[in-house]
């Protein structure tokens, strides 16, 4: 088992650190040229769109859809997950500071891939089972007609059930199980039917409560943990500028022993800032663009605005907190990797209580992520094998949230980092054969052979005309 193990992580790695990455960062680079940079030109108008009218009460979700900001936290729920404390920790440990500004650079670039994919959810979606729906399994048909389409949709629709929904909701649940028996010593299975419990009665709600509780979660994670980050920054704030100063200058000129991991070179840097990044804003991963097509806009480009607001949340805020806080604590020498770096960083500045600081953190991501994969994998089971096949669906996902607490999934997550690339390909695929599309969108161009070829739903129409009209 150890050995397929090794296999599986040998042959993810691979695909990430070779063919994804420069896939991912190349179709951002893209759309970034074709799109005239326009995670700059709009990203004021995506913020004020997020923040302009926000509450923790807003509208509620029903069989038409999501509010803009329900649909955005649904997203950020599956972006900001414990890849925001461990995938930062350990891109530092193995490519140094540096590797943040690599970080930086594919988030810039990953807005202009996910503002594609929020404008094509929104294009492509359609009413089955007398709701709204929407995903890349949608905009990849339209893409491709015939044969070729829906196997390329189904073969993505199987992988993010299988990489999300149930061997990627295993291991979050066991990254919180982990967490509260290092803080509190409670036995992980214990931590396991807690998570499991709650997630069900979530699940049991549909989209309307899924709704509700990521629009007053994420918020509320988000902000606990932004404001402890601070806290720490303003204890170490003597160590804040040399923080910056070291993540620029090993960018592009590693030493010998860069914050304390030897041998770094810009390669290195290079790759695990920019695989960690895309890894956990998820920009064209194809994950976050079943929340983006149900939410309620005028127009298609206003929600790939406030899509890109969603990155920009979990590269340039919470991802480069965690990374400030371990650099600004000196524990980059120690020689740790992962969480337990993370919770290394947040003990020197908070004693014991950082292990329950991060404890408390990783709940509150991971448990999110468990509810944002768990949709995007249920709008896919609901698109390939129908209404009936959801309460199975959901109660697998119970079972694999539960038995994954108490686990050694390191198999389990090799198979899901897996999978989550293989998703990747179809994905890209479609949008950069549908980016002229996206482009004539934006631009505000509408032609007779693009309304030909890609008509609006009647269904949808209709519904979203009926919200006018309330």
């Amino acid at each position: 088992m150890q050995q397929f193990t090794e296999i599986i992580q040998a042959i993810s790695d691979f695909f990430w650190n070779n063919i994804l990455l420069f896939l991912l960062c190349g179709t951002g680079i893209y759309f970034t040229i074709r799109l005239k940079f326009v995670q700059v030109r709009k990203f004021g108008a995506g913020f004020k769109r997020v923040f302009g009218g926000f509450s923790l009460r807003g509208k509620k979700a029903d069989h038409r859809g999501m509010s803009s900001f329900q649909a955005l936290t649904t997203a950020i729920a599956a972006q900001v997950g414990t890849g925001n404390i461990t995938g930062c920790a350990t891109a530092l440990a193995s490519g140094g500071p540096g590797a943040i500004f690599w970080m930086w650079v594919s988030a810039f670039f990953g807005m202009a891939t996910i503002y594609g994919e929020a404008l094509l959810a929104q294009k492509f979606r359609k009413v089955k089972d007398g709701q709204i729906t929407g995903g890349p399994i949608y905009y990849i048909r339209a893409a491709f007609r015939g044969k070729f389409g829906k196997i390329l949709a189904g073969f993505f629709s199987i992988a993010i059930i299988l990489a999300l929904g149930f061997m990627g909701n295993m291991v979050q649940s066991n990254s919180i199980g982990t967490a509260f028996q290092n803080a509190f010593g409670i036995p992980p299975l214990v931590v396991g039917v807690f998570v499991a419990a709650i997630a069900g009665f979530i699940f049991l709600g549909g989209v309307k409560r899924l709704a509700s509780v990521t629009e007053k979660l994420v918020p509320v994670m988000a902000a606990f943990y932004i404001v402890g980050c601070l806290v720490i920054l303003v204890i170490n704030h003597d160590m804040v500028l040399t923080a910056f100063q070291q993540i620029f200058v090993l960018a592009f000129k590693p030493q010998a022993i860069a914050g304390g991991v030897a041998g770094v070179t810009v390669k290195e840097a290079m790759r695990y800032g920019v695989a960690r990044g895309l890894f956990s804003n998820e920009a064209g991963m194809g994950s976050t663009p079943h929340a983006h097509a149900l939410a309620k806009v005028k127009k298609p480009e206003e929600q790939g605005e406030i899509a890109m607001i969603g990155v920009f949340i979990d590269t340039f805020v919470v991802l480069t907190l965690t990374a400030l806080v371990i650099l600004t604590s000196e524990m980059l020498s120690s020689g740790e990797t992962g969480t337990t770096l993370a919770q290394m960083a947040f003990n020197e500045a908070f004693g014991s209580f950082g292990n329950i600081f991060v404890a408390i953190c990783m709940l509150f991501f991971a448990f999110s992520t468990i509810i944002g994969w768990y949709f995007f994998g249920e709008v896919n089971v609901r698109a390939m094998f129908g209404k009936k096949a959801i309460p199975v669906y959901s109660a697998i996902v119970i079972v694999f949230v539960l038995v994954g607490s108490a686990l050694k999934v390191d198999l389990v997550w090799n198979l899901s980092d897996l999978f989550n690339g293989l998703m990747v390909i179809p994905n890209l695929i479609a949008l950069l054969a549908l980016s002229g599309l996206v482009v004539r969108i934006s631009k505000g161009i509408k032609g007779k052979k693009d309304d030909q070829r890609f008509p609006d739903d009647p269904e949808v129409q209709k519904l979203m005309a009926e919200e006018s009209e309330k």
